[in-house]
């Protein structure tokens, strides 16, 4: 249990130097999501030594889950509030479900029908929110990062592959589709790093090596060790802690529909997670990022 807090920590965490990153040290969103990636492809390059079966769909479903996600997560975060930004984040769970309904059948009954309409609802207070409306364009590209990190974790439960190898083999996609893309569609990586190379480098070491290789590879070891239904759950500290370092941190406006958004969401994510599902990989139903 100190271990599981330590990550949600970690993971709230990445949410405020995130936002440090790509809006007070003005690093550009894709460029940081590639920094980051690069670092995680360093620390676990003893995982790609065998190349897994069908490398193209693990490296298309990897971007997804993986920079892809990071990267439209970055790009929000420019103008977005971390807080408003976890609970908007929530929406992955109901997203991963309606996904599996299309392309896993999955078969959802009231219950879980319930949890989704209760997410939905409790994300569109927290942007209607005083902090979701400072936010503006922001959370529509958090939201998009949803978006796609639902389709990957749907689709990963297609592979054979452990979570943690995935985790290499979605930072090789990663840095392979975001670095061009960065230096085609951004400027000002070169001005960012000399204006503040110590904490460039502080912020993608925490996101690289404490976040993604430290405490996604401890969540997913005490996942061998415990059942889904025992761990999943914690993983919702993560928005509430985010909440609470964004005010904390970045002087996030949080009020009453935030915090009763937030409520809400979070008791439609506990319903979906709790229901049986045979077609879903839970941790990353939660987790809807590597």
């Amino acid at each position: 249990m100190l271990v599981l807090l330590a990550v949600n920590v970690f993971w709230a965490l990445n949410v405020v130097v995130s936002k440090i990153a790509v809006d007070d040290l003005a690093l550009p969103p894709l460029f940081y999501a590639a920094l980051r990636s690069a670092l995680v492809v360093l620390a676990l390059a003893p995982l790609l030594g065998r190349v897994p079966e069908n490398l193209p769909r693990v490296l298309a479903i990897g971007l997804a889950i993986s920079g892809g996600s990071f990267a439209l997560l970055f790009v929000g975060l420019q103008s977005a509030s971390p807080s408003a930004a976890g609970i908007v984040g929530l929406a992955g769970a109901p997203l991963t479900v309606l996904f599996a309904i299309l392309f896993l059948k999955e078969q959802v009954r009231w219950r879980r029908a319930l949890g989704i309409a209760l997410t939905f609802v409790g994300v569109a207070i927290a942007i209607g929110s005083p902090s979701g409306l400072e936010s503006g364009w922001g959370l529509g590209f958090v939201f998009a990062s949803s978006v796609i990190g639902a389709l990957g974790s749907v689709f990963f439960k297609r592979l054979s592959i452990g979570a943690v190898t995935m985790q290499a083999w979605a930072g090789l996609a990663s840095v392979i589709v975001l670095l061009p893309l960065s230096f085609a569609l951004e400027s000002g990586q070169g001005a960012a790093l000399a204006a503040s190379p110590l904490a460039v480098a502080g912020c993608v070491a925490f996101a690289g090596l404490v976040v993604s290789v430290g405490a996604h590879s401890s969540y997913y070891r005490i996942l061998r060790q415990h059942d889904a239904n025992l761990v999943a759950p914690f993983t919702l500290l993560t928005p509430l802690l985010t909440i609470g370092f964004g005010a904390w941190l970045t002087g996030d406006p949080i009020g009453w529909p935030l915090l009763g958004g937030a409520a809400l969401a979070m008791l439609g994510v506990a319903i979906i997670v709790l229901r049986p599902s045979r077609a879903l990989f839970k941790p990353l139903l939660v987790r809807p990022r590597l």
